[in-house]
């Protein structure tokens, strides 16, 4: 499940406390007084068999004895209780339940409770959670020691504790929330499931998040995917300095750790990670007043020369930009100024500058079309106190800024920023009271928006060689009748040249005499590599021979290897060994890519810096799977050796497509192989030339197990050729990334009324704010076919579902020569096989009255009319799907 029922949570009109009491002191009885306190105004029941007698609050003995079935039930009964009053106030109709009690960690019970719910559909928030504050509705049904002002900020907190933290940083700094949740131990209501919600609320323009761990990484991701589009997601992750712990056969599987995953997944969904409290404090004061914007350009203005100086050193370290004044600007500031201003940015409008002239000073900052957003910074002076000035800028800003740029102000030290923090308050102004804090500020604006950006960038392309996807899967199976995880470096390499990666030759021998045979195959000189399934680290163990001059060489090698290596390690049993041609390295860099496998989020790709001392250097950066070119850049940007990539003094830039294609083909290879567990590269040589995979390894689950992906890759197995009833070739596929130019020549041959109809609006063009939405698709949610009629297109039909995956909406749009030939009954008929091998139960378009065409096949198609009161123009129709 995810928002099913859930709205009860966030929009109840009545509530129910299953332990509320009297009793002072009791947890029944804090719960109740804080509704009571809210001023909640719907009916409140307190169930419980001892009599309670609180004001406002109706008392029933028990969850039958109930009047009505109340939308939200609030339990705070011991843990034992719980399964039993789940399975009574789902019979009695109640379609959520928030579970402060603790103490079900005993699976078993944990289980009981789920399994009491799951027959009436009945939504568990917790246990073990602080309880839900929706200042909104007046509702405060927790037991925090404070509640919550109204605001458009939400948080979802895994901790109680940080919840209330929350709670009184927010009351000293006069911000408020549209809902804060604590979440508990999630055993039904997940981080999903809240951001789903949170996602679709008018009420909130950002979203919070403290994060302990992820459970149902798929659906998280694709919620926060969806979120992150339309209002920032800003989250702190717990145990970041947690060492990995983990036992690995790679350099990638050690060097992929718990917290970096999260980082990157975070990352991927558009999520703005921060490191700290205040971090996550300072964000939630910036992004709920000032929506997230593209340019990094500041303008600071400030009556200390010193502060102005160490923002602008502050803002460097954030990699922002200090904004470039315009002649124009500079002009506009002599006449207002003192002679000795700082005639650039920063603004130093000296220190005796009265409240006039830091007003005059942000007006001119704020008109200045090269600066996207304003600092200003007040140092106490005896001249004119924060207030004043505070007051004159709240003005100034609100007068003289069109463009609604972000304004943040730095009142330096706490009293002089509290006198003035109901001014900045009322101005919708973000206030620090140090520097630091202020310009990490701006920073998140930014980050906000490159999130969001980075989730609606233009198409990017995949370049990746044709698979042989047979020889690959030969390449595995050859360890599985040995009983073997471990796959040896002939067997990886086979595996990654069947993917296009380019392979250094290798011949394998199982004994040392053999490798003289294997070697006559080769141009030397020659490398020597021990194969031992207890030894994957070879190196380490003295099991590697370089720049062996001859075959005699190389046998003699095998054997001083094989003797050593019985000598020390006699516990381990040598499989033979690999023996391949030396490539001189000169000016080429050693790299690390490959993947391990994450037990949260699945397959994780990491890049970097090879060689032996990977672990030591630690130069890596991680990506989900599937990648596309511009992730694949991202990851090799990412990195210290990235930079040496691209070329220093007499050494020339590597061949980045070839990285690029290597990082792809491992993306495949993670997306088509789940039984993989592990996969590397290392070292993989890049030069001006190229690349070539020098050494590879890898391991596969020891058992049935299989790696699941955090992010779904294009179902391509729905690509179809179907025939229209007029004999009609159509070749059907999904959408991918890079086929905007291919859309926008769709659009450009429909007719202006089929785009009116299908975008229900006078549009009399398709513009890439639309265009990129329909091939940037998140494909656990939506599904967009395009149908080609040779190399035309000729038609696309999108099917967005609901979070539940229950219902989805399909939008169809046919090239206008084409129709009239059956190429919309044919595609529906496509999509609705998709939606059946989905789940999903019902499909719906809204159409406009007018699209008499589009009503008449959809009736004949099994559709049906529904009624709806909200347009009178527009009608929705409605198929159920089919199982099979």
């Amino acid at each position: 499940m995810t928002i099913r029922n859930l709205d009860a949570l966030f929009h109840p009109r009545s509530i129910a406390v299953i332990g509320g009491s009297s009793r002072a002191g009791s947890l029944g009885e804090r719960v109740l007084e804080n509704i009571i306190d809210g001023g909640f105004e719907g009916l409140i029941f307190a169930v419980n068999p001892k009599r309670v007698e609180l004001d406002k609050t109706w008392w029933v003995h028990s969850i039958d004895a109930l009047p009505e079935a109340p939308d939200l039930a609030i339990i705070v009964t011991p843990a034992d209780t719980i399964p039993g009053i789940i399975g009574e106030l789902g019979a009695k109709g109640i379609k959520v339940a928030v579970v402060l009690s603790a103490g079900l960690q005993d699976p078993a019970l944990r289980d009981a409770m789920l399994a009491a719910a799951r027959p009436h559909l009945l939504r568990i928030v917790g246990p073990n959670c602080l309880g839900v504050l929706l200042p909104h509705a007046r509702l405060n049904a927790s037991f925090a020691p404070r509640s919550a002002a109204p605001g458009r900020l939400a948080f979802v907190s895994q901790s109680g504790a940080l919840v209330t933290a929350m709670l009184d940083w927010a009351a000293d700094k006069h911000v408020g929330f549209s809902a804060v949740v604590s979440a508990g131990d999630m055993a039904d209501v997940d981080l999903g499931d809240l951001i789903d919600m949170l996602a679709g609320d008018p009420a909130t323009d950002a979203i919070l998040l403290y994060v302990e761990g992820v459970t149902a990484p798929a659906k998280f991701m694709s919620a926060a995917r969806a979120a992150s589009r339309v209002k920032p997601v800003i989250a702190i992750k717990a145990g970041r300095s947690a060492a990995a712990g983990k036992a690995a056969i790679s350099h990638t599987g050690a060097l992929v750790g718990d917290y970096d995953v999260h980082a990157a997944a975070f990352a991927r969904a558009g999520i703005v990670l921060v490191d700290s409290l205040t971090d996550l404090f300072d964000a939630a004061q910036v992004l709920c007043r000032h929506r997230p914007q593209g340019g990094d350009r500041l303008a600071i203005v400030t009556n200390g020369g010193g502060a102005g100086v160490l923002a602008a050193d502050a803002l460097a370290d954030q990699h922002r930009t200090l904004a470039t004044l315009s002649p124009q600007t500079v002009a506009a500031l002599e006449p207002v100024l003192p002679h000795a201003w700082s005639r650039g940015n920063p603004i130093d409008v000296v220190g005796d500058a009265r409240a006039e002239r830091f007003s005059a000073a942000a007006e001119a900052a704020l008109a200045d079309p090269g600066v996207d957003a304003l600092l200003v910074i007040h140092c106490p002076t005896a001249v004119a106190t924060g207030t004043e000035i505070a007051a004159a800028l709240a003005t100034a800003v609100k007068t003289s800024n069109p463009a609604r740029k972000p304004v943040i102000a730095c009142w330096m030290g706490s009293a002089n920023a509290d006198a003035s923090r109901a001014i900045f308050d009322d101005a919708g102004i973000p206030l620090f009271d140090n520097l630091d804090d202020a310009v990490r500020g701006f920073g998140y604006l930014r980050r906000a928006h490159l999130g969001q950006e980075a989730l609606l960038r233009a198409p990017a392309r995949v370049s990746i060689a044709a698979a042989d996807k047979a020889c690959a899967t030969a390449a595995i199976a050859s360890a599985r009748p040995e009983g073997r995880t471990i796959l040896n470096a002939t067997e990886a390499k086979v595996l990654l040249a069947a993917y296009g990666v380019p392979i250094n030759a290798i011949r394998f021998a199982q004994t040392p005499d053999a490798v003289a045979a294997a070697a006559a195959d080769l141009a030397p000189p020659y490398a020597v590599k021990l194969v031992s399934p207890q030894l994957p680290h070879k190196s380490d163990v003295g099991g590697v021979r370089l720049d062996l001059a001859t075959g005699e060489d190389a046998v003699q090698a095998a054997r001083e290897m094989a003797a050593r290596i019985r000598h020390s390690h006699p516990e381990a049993s040598i499989s033979g060994f690999e023996v391949e041609t030396m490539v001189p390295i000169g000016d080429g860099q050693e790299l690390l890519a490959g993947f391990a496998n994450d037990p949260t989020f699945g397959p994780v790709l990491a890049f970097g810096a090879g060689g032996k001392a990977v672990e030591v250097v630690a130069d890596r950066a991680l990506g989900l799977p599937p990648l596309d070119d511009r992730l694949a850049e991202d990851m090799i940007d990412a990195t210290r050796i990235g930079r040496l990539l691209k070329g220093y003094r007499d050494v020339p830039p590597a061949d980045r497509a070839a990285i690029v294609r290597v990082l792809n083909a491992l993306s495949a290879i993670a997306v088509d192989f789940p039984e993989i567990a592990e996969l590397e590269i290392n070292p993989l040589v890049a030069t001006a030339e190229g690349v070539i995979a020098l050494d590879a390894r890898g391991r596969l689950f020891g058992d049935d197990r299989r790696s699941q992906l955090a992010i779904r890759p294009v179902p391509v197995e729905w690509t179809a050729d179907l025939t229209t009833s007029s004999g009609l070739a159509l070749h059907v596929r999904p959408v991918v990334p890079e086929d905007e130019a291919l859309l926008a020549d769709l659009f450009a041959h429909v007719s202006r009324e089929d785009l009116r109809f299908r975008f229900l609006s006078g549009r009399e063009s398709v513009g890439r704010d639309q265009l990129v939405p329909m091939c940037q698709v998140d494909y656990a949610r939506t599904i967009n076919f395009l149908a080609f009629a040779g190399n035309l297109i000729v038609a696309s039909a999108m099917l967005a579902t609901d979070p539940d995956h229950r219902r989805a909406e399909l939008a169809l749009a046919v090239r206008e020569d084409c129709k009239g030939k059956g190429v919309s009954w044919t595609l529906v008929e496509h999509v609705m096989r998709y939606a059946a091998a989905e789940g999903i139960e019902t499909v719906e378009s809204l159409e406009s009255r007018d699209n008499r065409a589009a009503l008449a096949l959809e009736r004949e198609m099994g559709f049906e009319t529904v009624p709806t009161a909200d347009d009178a123009s527009e009608v929705l129709v409605r198929r159920r799907v089919t199982m099979h």
